[in-house]
């Protein structure tokens, strides 16, 4: 996908809560090797507050390492678990490139953890989210242990409408690297569909 200077899209990839290490946990660190090798511009950094997950802390420290908010829409957002939910809420209030979402979801789920990050403290707004992102591409799992399919339905019937929705079987929470984020992901930067 190309920005409106005729550019390729970069990739701001962040990871769901609980990561120390996001260079060697989950996906992260081999997808960001990945688009690297195919010449796109990925940025993903160790998160402050990684157990609770702040709204208030992740999204200000998001907006520093890509230089600002403003840039989002040079950037297809790839958020995992609470990043995803993380990247929701930054499309709410910025235009973005585009938004690929990984096991994201609606609620706390009755979680303390969750609860406390902020993120759910108020209704979504789906309106916006389908408004300011250039697309928006979900992938949710059928067996995932923390996220009942429903509450990941939740999400794509919230996004109806603009929502690429990649239901797959056996991925559980999207612990381990998968070709088709990759696919995903560098068709969005260069091509734009």
């Amino acid at each position: 996908r190309l920005n409106s200077m005729g550019d390729k899209l970069k990739v701001v990839i962040i990871p769901g809560n609980g990561d120390g290490d996001i260079w060697r946990s989950n996906w992260y660190g081999w997808l960001h090797k990945k688009l690297k090798e195919r010449g796109i511009d990925a940025v993903m950094d160790n998160m402050p507050d990684p157990v609770f997950a702040h709204e208030h802390v992740w999204l200000p420290f998001i907006y520093e390492k890509i230089g600002g908010a403003d840039q989002l829409p040079n950037y297809v957002v790839v958020g995992h678990s609470s990043g995803a939910v993380a990247a929701m809420r930054m499309a709410e209030k910025n235009k973005i490139g585009g938004v690929v979402l990984v096991a994201a979801y609606t609620s706390d789920l009755g979680d303390a953890t969750e609860r406390e990050s902020g993120y759910f403290s108020r209704p979504w707004e789906w309106d916006k989210q389908k408004e300011n992102a250039g697309c928006i591409v979900q992938f949710a799992s059928t067996d995932d242990p923390f996220l009942p399919l429903d509450e990941q339905q939740r999400v794509r019937d919230g996004l109806e409408g603009k929502v690429e929705y990649i239901q797959m079987d056996k991925m559980s929470h999207f612990f381990e690297p998968f070709d088709k984020l990759l696919e995903v992901v560098v068709q969005k930067c260069e091509k734009g569909q």
